[in-house]
């Protein structure tokens, strides 16, 4: 962990992704007086009461006006800070849409928009409140840099890393105790650049979020079961995506699935499918995630298992993949 730190590992492992936010951004606010935060009246809930604690007269509520705290991050960022503005993914992306769009991303300020409660992890409180639709959103705006972090230890290094970043940054974490992908902070972390978890010869799993261990999960049983070869890749970055490990996926493994917790329109999958369709290279590939419908209600858990994005549905669907013909010449030497 960083040092100085006021937690540990074994604290993390006990502790959400929003948990570790708020104490990280504590931490960073002892030796960076630029940093603020602003909240939509939901402190608590998405931990960046943390940071209030230690720094009340840095931390500015709105009440419960999205609109309004984005608006006021905006300002605040003209005036040579750096707000952190937290709320829900959903009213992040859709309430205070406009705002994100034309006060922050417009203007390319350094607003760190760290939203909670993101994907299906909402589960029971209903399909209002599920975030299926902010990576799209957020990544059709220019100068935005889009994060999805695996777990509490990616939330982490995340936070650090956005400091520096010049321009708006958004990053979605989840509700709950979703269970760690990692072990500790003793890992490469890049904002851009994937980081690939398991090497495979037979078909690449493309994974952010929560789905990156569902996806490690099902390769360890495919190879111990079937005896395929599966790659695993944490596109932890969304914007900007990192091209060559896709380009190299195809070449190498010539299948690709990808796997998240969002609607299939618009996210990780049509990025991918984007960087796939301009390299002019043919591969089999397949979208996981939720489908063009309103997801449904219940708990995390049985959302996941229902759309498929958990390590069972993409054991199924990588078996479907390696059935699934492709074009018998891979010789593409002769192409550019």
């Amino acid at each position: 962990m960083a040092e100085g730190t006021a937690w540990n590992v074994y604290d993390a492992l006990k502790m959400t992704s929003r948990e570790i936010y708020g104490k990280v951004l504590a931490e960073l606010g002892e030796t960076n007086d630029k940093i603020v935060g602003v909240t939509a009246d939901l402190a608590k809930s998405t931990n960046i009461g943390n940071f209030g604690e230690a720094f009340p007269e840095r931390l500015f509520n709105v009440g419960i006006a999205e609109q309004n705290m984005m608006g006021v991050a905006a300002g605040l960022a003209k005036t040579g800070l750096i707000p952190f503005a937290s709320t829900f993914a959903i009213f992040a992306c859709l309430r205070g849409g406009e705002q994100v769009r034309t006060d922050i991303a417009y203007q390319n300020l350094p607003v760190k928009i760290i939203a909670t409660h993101g994907g299906l992890s909402f589960g029971a409180s209903g399909t209002t409140h599920h975030a299926t639709e902010d990576i799209a959103i957020m990544r059709s705006m220019a100068n935005m840099t889009v994060v999805v972090p695996a777990d509490g230890f990616e939330t982490a290094k995340a936070v650090r890393a956005c400091v520096d970043i010049p321009g708006p940054f958004y990053m979605r974490v989840g509700r709950g105790f979703e269970p760690p992908l990692h072990d500790s902070e003793d890992f490469e972390f890049e904002i851009g650049k994937a980081i690939t978890l398991k090497e495979g010869s037979d078909l690449t799993v493309i994974a952010c979020g929560v789905c990156a261990l569902q996806a490690l999960d099902a390769a360890k049983v495919l190879e111990s079961e079937h005896g395929i070869s599966v790659r695993v890749i944490n596109m932890h970055t969304i914007k900007p995506l990192d091209e060559e490990v896709v380009k190299k996926a195809v070449l190498d493994t010539r299948r690709i699935l990808t796997v998240e917790e969002h609607s299939t329109i618009g996210g990780l999958g049509d990025a991918v499918a984007s960087v796939i369709a301009e390299s002019g290279k043919g591969c089999a590939f397949t979208k996981l995630g939720i489908p063009d419908e309103y997801s449904e209600i219940g708990p995390p858990e049985d959302l996941y298992a229902k759309y498929k994005i958990d390590a069972t549905g993409i054991e199924e669907t990588v078996l479907e993949l390696m059935g699934r013909e492709i074009e018998e010449d891979e010789d593409w030497s002769d192409e550019d």
